[in-house]
C-alpha cells in the first residue's frame, strides 16, 4: 500500500451511488495501514471554495451569465487543487476526493454539452493535477433515488440543489431536468459510463449492486490492478 503515497484518487458517480461512503472506507483502511490521507470534496473543500459553492448551490442563478457560473465551478476547483490537493501530493499523502472534473463531464454531458469541451476547459483550473485513478460507482437511477430517500417523481424538483452539478454552459439543453427528469439522470449515468474512453487518466467502473463491503473489496482489487499496490 505504500505505493499509494502521493497518489490522487477520485470517487464519483450518479446520485446515490455511495461514493462518499466508499471514499471514507478507503480512507479508514489506508490510515490503519499507516498512510497519511487527505479527504476533500468538489465543489468546495476550502474556505474560499465553500463560499463559491454556497453561491452556486443556494441562490437563484437566473440572472448569472452562464460563463460566470462555469468559471465559478472551475474557480472552486482551482482553489481546492492549489490549497489542498497539490500540497498534499507533494508531501506524499494520499488524496481522496468526492467528485471532480468527471462529475462536470457527466452532468453537463447529460444537459447536451460536449464532454470534450469540459475536458479542454479543466486544465485552466487544475493544471496537470488529474487524478491517478477515478472510481465511477455505477448505480441505476431508481436504486440511486431509493438510496437518497427520494422518489422517482421528485427528480425534476429543486433542480439546482438536487442535480449535483448544473447547466453551466450557454449551449446546454436546459429543459432536460424539467421535461424529462428521470431521463436526464439516466443520461448522467450513461455519460459516467463513457468516461473511460474520454478521460485523460484511468477510470474504473464499479457496479454497486452488492453490499457496501463487497464494493470496498472490488475497489481494493482494482487499486491493486491499476496502481500496483
Amino acid at each position: 500500500m505504500q505505493n499509494l503515497a502521493g497518489k490522487f484518487l477520485v470517487f464519483d458517480g450518479p446520485d446515490g451511488c455511495g461514493k462518499t461512503t466508499q471514499r471514507d472506507l478507503l480512507a479508514d483502511h489506508l490510515q490503519q495501514l499507516g498512510l497519511s490521507v487527505v479527504k476533500c470534496k468538489d465543489p468546495g473543500g476550502t474556505e474560499i471554495g465553500d463560499r463559491i459553492r454556497h453561491v452556486l448551490l443556494d441562490y437563484d442563478l437566473a440572472r448569472m451569465d452562464v460563463r460566470c457560473e462555469a468559471l465559478l465551478f472551475m474557480a472552486s476547483r482551482a482553489q481546492l487543487v492549489g490549497q489542498v490537493i497539490e500540497p498534499a501530493l507533494r508531501a506524499g499523502q494520499v488524496v481522496l476526493c468526492d467528485r471532480f472534473v468527471s462529475a462536470t463531464c457527466a452532468y453537463q454531458g447529460a444537459a447536451g454539452y460536449d464532454m470534450q469541451r469540459v475536458l479542454n476547459l479543466a486544465p485552466y483550473a487544475i493544471g496537470d493535477s488529474w487524478p491517478d485513478l477515478t472510481f465511477v460507482l455505477d448505480v441505476d437511477v431508481e436504486t440511486g433515488f431509493q438510496r437518497t430517500g427520494r422518489k422517482a417523481h421528485q427528480a425534476g424538483r429543486n433542480r439546482r440543489k438536487d442535480s449535483g452539478q448544473h447547466n453551466i454552459f450557454a449551449d446546454a439543453v436546459t429543459d432536460a431536468m424539467e421535461a424529462r427528469p428521470l431521463e436526464f439522470h439516466r443520461q448522467v449515468r450513461e455519460r459516467f459510463l463513457q468516461l473511460p474512453a474520454l478521460y485523460p487518466r484511468p477510470v474504473e467502473i464499479i457496479p454497486v449492486a452488492s453490499d457496501v463491503q463487497q464494493v470496498h473489496i472490488q475497489i481494493m482489487q482494482r487499486l491493486q490492478y491499476a496502481i500496483g499496490v
